[in-house]
């Protein structure tokens, strides 16, 4: 129900925007054109309608999959999103399995390790993770591999090779993240009853930390995790720029440059359809790992 609310929110968001910025028909049509055609565009975008029937017809067609046509391109945007929603997609994938499969082993260790050397190199590394912005990280590994020793493509979407340097950009900050978060979940745990219970029992320390103190605390880094993975894949704006990689953050630029306001429309509901869909897997996935966690 909050995940509908939501979605119902943004679109009344979105469409309100579209109107404020001014009519439609001032972008969509050429200076030169007739009364005659102002008008009758006017009647194919229901624009001769009272502003609530425009927003229900608006609705509908949303429901419909009908996200109107790009401006620019003269395609539908629902394909157009969908052509470079699979971009999007496989960088988001590549980027979000380097954030688990390093950032949850560098959190566990940190936690485990806290205060000895490999603990601060960790978070030392984390700081800098969150603190470097993603476009000087794209460009730094842009001038060490693609340009300094040409191991790599410097930018656009070729062979797999290709991959590689956007993926670390845009994967560094969820490392970071994870790391972090893992690492100060695992501490409130480390200090509870039950794990002095279980040292006192003579349990290794291997089977404390992954089997009884990790899997207490893994509620807030699946949350964080989850989000991360709805940023990925609705388009990383920045990471994509920098390498110009095809997808649906380097769309939004070109669109917004280029006064296409139908496919920045499709990208604010694709991505809050994203972020709900994600929230209620999230919920789902908190029962599984805790059953007394119920979905209200």
């Amino acid at each position: 129900m909050t995940g509908a609310l939501t979605l119902l929110g943004v679109t009344f968001l979105v469409f309100g925007l579209s109107r404020i910025q001014g009519d439609p028909r001032s972008v969509l049509i050429s200076d030169d054109a007739s009364i005659d055609q102002w008008q009758e565009m006017g009647k194919q975008l229901g624009l001769d309608q009272p502003v609530y029937k425009q927003y229900m017809i608006y609705v509908v067609n949303l429901v419909q999959g009908d996200l109107g046509t790009s401006t620019l391109q003269k395609k539908p945007v629902a394909g157009i999103l969908l052509e470079r929603g699979w971009n999007s997609a496989l960088l988001a994938v590549t980027a979000f399995s380097l954030t688990i499969l390093i950032g949850v082993p560098l959190g566990v260790l940190s936690a485990a390790k806290t205060g000895g050397i490999s603990d601060y190199v960790i978070r030392m590394f984390a700081v800098l993770g969150q603190a470097l912005p993603s476009y000087w990280v794209g460009l730094l590994l842009i001038l060490i591999f693609a340009v300094g020793l040409d191991w790599l493509p410097a930018a656009r979407k070729s062979d797999w090779t290709s991959l590689i340097l956007p993926t670390l950009a845009l994967g560094w900050l969820g490392v970071s993240g994870q790391i972090r978060i893992v690492r100060s979940s695992m501490l409130d745990i480390l200090d509870s009853e039950y794990v002095r219970l279980a040292r006192a029992k003579g349990v290794t320390e291997r089977a404390i930390i992954w089997k009884h103190v990790l899997r207490n605390a893994i509620v807030s880094p699946v949350t964080f995790a989850s989000l991360t993975f709805a940023s990925m894949l609705t388009g990383s704006i920045v990471v994509e720029t920098v390498f110009a990689w095809p997808g649906l953050g380097l769309l939004s630029v070109n669109a917004l440059n280029n006064s296409d306001y139908t496919i920045l429309q499709g990208v604010i509901m694709l991505a809050a359809l994203v972020y709900v869909l994600f929230s209620f897997v999230t919920d789902v996935v908190y029962t599984m790992i805790d059953p007394r966690i119920r979905i209200q």
